[in-house]
C-alpha cells in the first residue's frame, strides 16, 4: 500500500524513465538517482521513498512502453501510461478500476465520491488481512492518494465524475502486447 505516497508524479517519472536501467538493482539504482536530484522534496529519507516508489512503477512498464513514454506519448498519454502503471504496481488500486470505475462507467454511474472508496475498502477488508488491519488514518491517506492519481490521470474530474481516457492505436497496441487485459483500466477502450 505504499501509493499512499504522493499521486502520478509525472515529472519525477519522466527523469526516472530517463535513468531507469532495467534489472538494476534498487541499491544500485538509489545512488545514482539521488545524485540527479530527481526530487525536490528536502529530506533524503522522503526523496528516497518517492524515488523508490516511482523506481518501482516504471519497472512495471515494458521497454517498448517506457522507450513510448518518453518518446512519442504526449502528455495526456503519459499521464495514461502512468495510470497502467500504478495498476500493474498494485493490485488493490488496479482492483479499484475493474471493480469500480469500470462497473460504474459501464453502468452510467459516473458519480465518484469518498463513499464509494469507502464501500470498496470495507468490502475489501472482509476477504484481505492486509486491509482488515489498516487504521482508519491510513485508510484516509489511501482514498486521498487514490482520488489525486484519478484526477492527475484524467480518470475523475473537478466534479467528482469519472471519465474516460482515449488512447491512440499506437499506445493500444503496445498495452495489447504486454497484456490485452490491462486495457480494462481504461475506460472506453476495452474495459
Amino acid at each position: 500500500m505504499s501509493f499512499s505516497l504522493g499521486g502520478l508524479m509525472l515529472n519525477e517519472s519522466l527523469l526516472i524513465a530517463q535513468a531507469y536501467c532495467s534489472g538494476e538493482t534498487w541499491a544500485r539504482a538509489r545512488g545514482r538517482l539521488l545524485t540527479r536530484s530527481v526530487s525536490s522534496l528536502p529530506k533524503l529519507a522522503s526523496q528516497t521513498r518517492v524515488l523508490r516508489e516511482v523506481y518501482d512503477r516504471i519497472g512495471h512498464l515494458s521497454d517498448t512502453e517506457r522507450n513510448y513514454f518518453l518518446e512519442e506519448a504526449d502528455r495526456a498519454e503519459q499521464q495514461a501510461m502512468l495510470w497502467l502503471a500504478v495498476c500493474r504496481t498494485y493490485s488493490f488500486v488496479h482492483e479499484f478500476a475493474i471493480e469500480v470505475l469500470s462497473e460504474r462507467y459501464q453502468s452510467w454511474r459516473l458519480d465518484l465520491g469518498y463513499e464509494v472508496f469507502d464501500r470498496f475498502l470495507a468490502e475489501k477488508s472482509e476477504t484481505d488481512p492486509n486491509v482488515a488491519v489498516l487504521t482508519s488514518s491510513t485508510c484516509a491517506k489511501l482514498r486521498q492518494v487514490l482520488f489525486r492519481i484519478l484526477r492527475e490521470a484524467g480518470l475523475r474530474n473537478a466534479e467528482g465524475r469519472i471519465q474516460p481516457i482515449w488512447l491512440s492505436g499506437r499506445m493500444k497496441r503496445l498495452i495489447e502486447e504486454s497484456n490485452p487485459r490491462d486495457l480494462r483500466i481504461f475506460l472506453g477502450n476495452g474495459g
